[in-house]
């Protein structure tokens, strides 16, 4: 732990690895190889995108450090989106029940509308799946304690996971940036929940050595 917080405020210059997506929306629901559960760092998200849209997430004193982003069927190249589907799509009191960890009820639905009809269960399941997920990874309480922005490389927020995970292994998580900031945390889930290596278009890790992560708000 020691060695981690001091690593927490190593700084230097690199640059960040992009890989080119393939999506394949209109797929048939339930026909997917795995799960890929997208957390995302929310003080991240609300400087990108969340403050310009007023997002409630993004209000001063609110904590959300690590929050859902989604729970994504895969292939083991690309993934399916916007599948048809007969299943009713949730309720206000669905989405609004799952702001505590996704951090609006918009964000629920919208996962729901993208990639939730395509993993093959109602909705009440799917958000079900959401959650379990969510509590089975330990987000590590070491980044959540900065007290102050920092710059860091992108492998020592992978490095605090494993550590806070013990039996997560490194090709079963990847950290991605955008724009210079620690944006996300992707970890590989089978049918099961459990984790398991990611596929190769998702396994690319940012590898910036200055990314911003800041402090929670």
């Amino acid at each position: 732990m020691r060695r981690l917080l001091g690593m927490l405020f190593a700084a230097c210059f690199a640059c960040a690895l992009g890989v080119a997506p393939v999506a394949a929306d209109g797929e048939r629901p339930g026909d997917f190889d795995y799960f890929v559960m997208s957390l995302s760092w929310s003080p991240s998200w609300c400087a990108l995108e969340g403050d310009a849209r007023k997002s409630p997430q993004c209000d001063a004193g609110t904590g959300f450090g690590w929050v859902m982003h989604g729970l994504w069927p895969q292939y083991e190249r690309g993934w399916p989106a916007y599948c048809p589907t007969a299943v009713r799509a949730p309720s206000r009191g669905m989405t609004a029940e799952m702001a505590d960890i996704m951090g609006t009820p918009g964000a629920a639905w919208h996962q729901w509308k993208k990639h939730g009809t395509c993993v093959g269960v109602e909705a009440a399941r799917y958000y079900g799946l959401m959650r379990l997920a969510y509590e089975r990874i330990e987000r590590p309480e070491v980044l959540r304690g900065l007290g102050r922005d920092v710059t860091l490389p992108a492998r020592v927020v992978e490095q605090a996971f494993l550590e806070a995970n013990p039996g997560l292994e490194a090709d079963q998580i990847t950290i991605t940036c955008r724009d210079g900031r620690i944006q996300e945390a992707r970890i590989c889930l089978d049918m099961q929940l459990k984790p398991r290596r990611c596929g190769a278009d998702v396994i690319r890790d940012c590898r910036a050595q200055d990314a911003l992560l800041e402090k929670l708000r």
